[in-house]
């Protein structure tokens, strides 16, 4: 672990969050790791509220690799039409669910290595997947993540990977789920992209840009 500026105001942001919103819940509905991994795919560039709405029928009907690797596409793509990029994401959704009864036992894999190997899984996915469903280090770096981190002056670049590295080196792995969870809550209620409402940010006195707004 490296002990060093960047440490000390990345732990007095996860502790200044953390007094607002404490331990935080996976907002997609599910109930086991394979509902997790669809509900992680339809919600990139869509909602979680949408995302909710989609799957209690879609796992009605598939709730279980097997069930989803014999639909049809055309099966997967009504149901999941209205989430957006549907058509690529019905295919990700079936060809991942192909893959994990062809070579994981039908059973969602528990490694970051193994995660990538399945169609619609980046980082993101993956790291929601580790922390979420196996409660392993994971840190998602989302819009908002990545947003937040470069505001508040901890890094220049906002590339995902460069920003998942710097907070792993520096926060313990059981933190870093919740982490990128209260960052993500704080994104969405108070540091909103087009109009961060700073007088009210409990972030404000440790942030670059809260500080001169």
């Amino acid at each position: 672990m490296i002990h060093d500026k960047k440490t000390e105001k990345l732990l007095q942001i996860y502790d200044l969050l953390y007094e607002v919103y404490g331990e935080c819940e996976c907002p997609l509905s599910h109930r086991n790791p394979f509902e997790l991994l669809v509900a992680v795919i339809l919600s990139a560039q869509c909602t979680d509220k949408r995302v909710n709405i989609i799957t209690p029928e879609l796992f009605r009907k598939f709730d279980a690799p097997e069930k989803m690797a014999a639909a049809s596409f055309d099966e997967v793509f009504e149901l999941v039409k209205t989430a957006g990029l549907a058509k690529s994401k019905a295919k990700s959704i079936i060809g991942a669910s192909q893959m994990l009864v062809k070579d994981f036992g039908s059973q969602v894999p528990s490694t970051m290595d193994e995660l990538l190997l399945l169609p619609g899984v980046g980082r993101k996915t993956a790291n929601v997947m580790l922390s979420n469903a196996f409660k392993k280090p994971g840190f998602p770096v989302d819009t908002h993540v990545r947003r937040m981190l470069v505001l508040l002056g901890l890094s220049r670049s906002d590339d995902p990977v460069k920003l998942e590295m710097m907070v792993n080196a520096r926060i313990d792995g059981w933190k870093l789920g919740n982490f990128s969870h209260l960052l993500i809550f704080h994104g969405r209620a108070v540091c909103h992209a087009n109009r961060p409402e700073c007088g009210r940010c409990v972030l404000k006195n440790i942030c670059k840009t809260g500080k001169n707004r």
